[in-house]
């Protein structure tokens, strides 16, 4: 017969712990400086842009005045 035994406290404990710290660990780590600066070229389509001036800005103040990314200026094709 297999007897399988009931999770004790102490190891629901131990998983809590882990867990915390794990979560912990993350959230501190995680808000460090980016790898990449804006000002860097992304590739040699982007360092092109630059140098004739026609580089799409990084990020657009919305109607609210928060600052959103520019995704849809960076990514469309342009005119």
């Amino acid at each position: 017969m297999d007897q399988r035994r009931a999770p004790t406290f102490a190891s629901a404990r131990s998983i809590f712990v882990r867990c915390a710290v794990a979560s912990a660990a993350l959230t501190v780590f995680g808000c460090g400086q980016p790898l990449l600066s804006p000002d860097e070229p992304r590739s040699q389509y982007d360092r092109y842009d630059a140098v004739r001036d026609q580089r799409a800005a990084t990020t657009y103040t919305d109607e609210f005045g928060y600052k959103r990314p520019n995704l849809r200026g960076r990514l469309l094709p342009r005119e």
